[in-house]
């Protein structure tokens, strides 16, 4: 069974301009996004994942975020070292939640940066991981090593895709969505150097964070697609369901973002 780590967004705001998304001007209305928090929630429930819940904070409106805090793996967890101060006041929060779950916790050496699962990935048992904006690349190599997995890093080069989830989407272990601009050449030529296909998506639906989608089998939650996309996806054999996220587009994220995968 697949197991979800949320947390309510009850003191969710923006409070500070980290990614071109954020615009202080442009705050999110609290009861809208607490809608459309409970929508993915109950959307997860009747999809029968198990969902645990990580108690919201004063001081950390982007714990919401849950997906930032850590990368799990068989029971263990690397635990986030955020780039900006802003969101490293998130770091006990979810270092105690895990210790409290009694998952095996590993901290990065000093002066390493890494996003958790914002900016690591696992497709068909390779470790995907994103470096360039928030975490670093030496990051990548040390988890590796830690569980004995072949790592492909890309740089991101976009900063409206500042986090690998914003646009590389695995979907399954041969298929996966991408914004080839987000990647520099060489992160394009390694992801079409693998033995997998990919499905480019163009702008429009890259802004619109099609890849920021959160996948259970063969459905699809994400926030919005083309026609097009939908169509090809729907070839593919995947039921999509799309969602309202627009309240947490404002921050930077979608349902991808608000989901931290702790098993399956």
């Amino acid at each position: 069974m697949k197991e979800i780590l949320l947390c309510e967004p009850r003191h969710y705001a923006l409070e500070y301009e980290i990614n071109p998304w954020m615009k202080l001007e442009n705050q999110p209305q609290m009861d809208l996004a607490q809608s459309q928090w409970r929508t993915l929630q109950n959307q997860l429930l009747s999809e029968g994942v198990k969902l645990s819940f990580l108690e919201p904070q004063t001081g950390v409106p982007d714990l919401v975020f849950t997906a930032n805090g850590a990368l799990i793996h068989q029971g263990e967890a690397v635990l986030s070292r955020f780039r900006y101060r802003e969101r490293q006041r998130e770091e006990p929060h979810f270092q105690q939640w895990l210790l409290e779950r009694q998952f095996t916790l590993h901290r990065l050496p000093e002066g390493q940066c890494f996003e958790g699962e914002g900016d690591a990935l696992f497709w068909a048992g390779d470790l995907i991981a994103g470096y360039g904006f928030r975490s670093d690349l030496d990051s990548h190599q040390w988890i590796a090593k830690l569980w004995g997995l072949h790592c492909i890093s890309l740089c991101l080069v976009d900063p409206r895709f500042y986090h690998l989830d914003t646009c590389f989407c695995p979907l399954n272990d041969h298929l996966a969505l991408y914004y080839p601009p987000a990647f520099d050449s060489y992160a394009q030529r390694a992801l079409q150097g693998l033995d997998r296909e990919l499905i480019a998506v163009n702008e429009a639906d890259a802004l619109a964070f099609c890849c920021n989608a959160l996948v259970l089998g063969n459905r699809v939650i994400l926030q919005h697609c083309s026609r097009e996309l939908k169509a090809l996806l729907q070839s593919y054999g995947f039921d999509l369901v799309q969602l309202d996220f627009s309240e947490f587009m404002k921050a930077g994220g979608s349902a991808k973002c608000l989901s931290l995968t702790l098993q399956g």
